[in-house]
């Protein structure tokens, strides 16, 4: 398992490490937050996508229309 270059090692020892600085109670709350946050970014993303890809088309469908005259 390999996310973002960082083995599951690497993972394990920073998920030690913010126990140990955060807690336990306050890690929920932290781990709610980070999905959140990706979450939002995801939808950022492939709203940006979708937004990219009918400018594509509609230039070429511009472009297309240009030919046929």
């Amino acid at each position: 398992m390999n996310i973002f270059g960082v083995g599951l090692p690497e993972i394990a020892v920073i998920l030690a490490l913010a126990l140990v600085i955060f807690g336990p109670k306050k890690l929920p709350e932290i781990g709610r937050s980070l999905g959140k946050t990706i979450k939002s970014l995801q939808k950022a993303s492939s709203e940006f996508e979708n937004e990219l890809k009918k400018a594509v088309n509609d230039s070429e469908e511009t472009d297309t229309k240009k030919d046929l005259e």
